[in-house]
């Protein structure tokens, strides 16, 4: 059995709706895991920034609105009166369940139950949806069976066990439709991923069954070789290892969370990126296999700074990079690049929130410098060090850039610089017009 995932804005209108519904119905069983529809988690956070200020006529005009928008995808999705009846019931139900949080005390708890409305009415309507065309569709609900533990990690045995529970119980289905994101925590409580959201739920499904194939349908065609944004001329990556999903996910390629394939990747699932505006594109297969001798892609991470640490006597001193390490622990602040030298290191973090505090304790050690506003370039592939020459031509394509730092050989699939904000766009093109253009 496949998983397929479709984010907010492939159901974003009731042809949308239509759209994925003919897409999923080519006669194999298969779990479709759906987020809310675009805007929605949006309009639901502010919502729940109105219920915070004790606001309750911001938050019923708002909500109001909000189920205005619903009331036209259902009056256009449905064709017989008896499914916009019954779409029309269990949405106006969500709404009223959101108008009941207006009279009482709002805290994070209730928020997370707020947010959790999208999903939970997007899945309802799909299925309605499917039922109505004569689809065998059934609703397994994420709330009970994707469950975190107390460290907030999703509990993989729980959910596992949950969710080939409720499958076997409703065994006769073609489709069968649940929600991305939700989940409950540790204490029964509704909570959510956050890391990576429906991909990450659509993974942890994946995983607990140990599905065929993952799908994550999005409106791109898979993953490409560098930023359109910024750059001319890139093109979808057609393979990619896990690996190297996941530097490219890190550092910067927003088509995908880092974290969210691991449980594919331990698994060994494929993952398959897909246009849902062009289904039949072939988009970006992930898995356990790399390409040899070819550079894939390039993606930037914005937002870095840098911070170096020189001391005079580090090079006497064992236990100096504990130290500093220990320091941005701490403050609970991830490092994402590291260069050493006999008289000083040099980090980056994208996290600035306790920046004065640690340049504070990091002076103890030695004199400090920071460089604020910096970018670290990714360039990914098949970079192990036997494979002569490709480092020297991803640094070539940056002589006309000026680098901060470079970080080689942490991992096989990965070459990273550092250099300033104002520089990224130059860096970017540069590396394709050298690694993929030929110029």
């Amino acid at each position: 059995m496949k998983v397929l995932k479709f984010g907010g804005t492939s159901v974003g209108s009731a042809q949308r709706i239509k759209d994925v519904a003919n897409l999923i119905c080519d006669g194999e069983q298969k779990i479709v895991v759906l987020s809310a529809m675009s805007g929605t988690t949006n309009t639901l956070v502010e919502i729940s920034d109105y219920l915070y200020k004790k606001n309750s006529d911001g938050a019923n005009e708002t909500i109001n609105a909000l189920e205005r928008k619903y009331a036209g995808v259902i009056d256009e999705l449905y064709t017989t009166e008896e499914y916009k009846q019954k779409a029309a019931e269990i949405v106006k139900t969500h709404f009223d369940y959101i108008r009941s949080f207006t009279k009482d005390l709002f805290t994070m708890f209730e928020e997370k139950v707020v947010l959790s409305q999208g999903e939970l009415i997007s899945t309802a309507m799909m299925n309605l949806y499917l039922l109505e065309k004569g689809i065998k569709s059934v609703l397994i609900p994420a709330l009970d069976y994707m469950r975190t533990d107390k460290n907030a990690e999703p509990d993989p045995n729980y959910i596992k066990t949950k969710l080939n529970d409720l499958l076997g119980a409703n065994k006769g289905a073609d489709i069968y439709i649940t929600q991305g994101y939700i989940c409950r925590n540790a204490y029964g409580e509704v909570d959510n991923l956050q890391r990576g959201g429906s991909d990450y739920s659509a993974s942890l499904v994946g995983a607990a069954i140990k599905a065929e194939e993952i799908q994550i349908w999005t409106d791109i065609d898979g993953m490409h070789n560098n930023d359109p944004r910024f750059v001319e001329h890139t093109s979808p990556v057609r393979q990619l290892h896990f690996e190297e999903a996941a530097e490219l996910a890190y550092f910067g390629a927003k088509i995908l969370h880092p974290t969210c394939i691991l449980p594919a990747k331990l698994n060994n699932i494929p993952v398959r990126l897909l246009n849902t505006m062009e289904p039949n594109a072939p988009g970006t297969l992930i898995y356990n296999q790399t390409e040899q001798g070819k550079i894939k892609a390039v993606a930037a991470k914005d937002g870095i700074t840098a911070i170096k640490i020189k001391s005079g006597r580090m090079l006497l001193a064992y236990g100096f990079l504990r130290k500093v390490f220990e320091i941005f622990e701490s403050y609970q602040t991830a490092i994402d690049m590291v260069t050493t030298s006999e008289v000083g290191v040099s980090v980056t973090i994208d996290n600035t929130k306790h920046l004065t505090e640690i340049l504070d304790d990091l002076k103890k050690f030695g004199t400090v410098t920071v460089d604020e506003d910096m970018v670290i370039i990714c360039v990914v592939g098949d970079l192990e060090w036997n494979n002569i020459g490709f480092e020297s031509n991803a640094m070539e394509a940056m002589k006309n850039v000026p680098v901060r730092m470079i970080s080689y050989g942490g991992s096989n699939y990965n070459i990273s610089f550092l250099i300033k904000a104002e520089d990224k766009k130059k860096a970017l093109q540069a590396l394709s017009d050298s690694l993929f253009n030929n110029k």
